[in-house]
């Protein structure tokens, strides 16, 4: 079960990085087909989570290469 408070801290880390530094980008954060429960497994498993921190991360890791600082 620590593996999953950890990731849950990451998630609300980030989410709360974008909302707070990228306010901009928050409109997008409930778009990510992550978020989107599956009909057929609608449960939240240690892999949903892992897959919704890594879109996450990859979601903010493209804004910043598309849109340095200082731009």
């Amino acid at each position: 079960m620590n593996q999953y408070i950890a990731l849950n801290e990451k998630i609300l880390k980030i989410t709360m990085k974008i909302k707070d530094q990228y306010p901009e980008l928050s409109k997008y954060l409930e778009e990510l087909p992550e978020t989107i429960p599956n009909e057929k497994k609608p449960e939240i498993t240690f892999d949903n989570l892992k897959t919704y921190y890594d879109s996450l991360e990859a979601f903010l890791t493209k804004y910043l290469v598309e849109h340095p600082a200082g731009e």
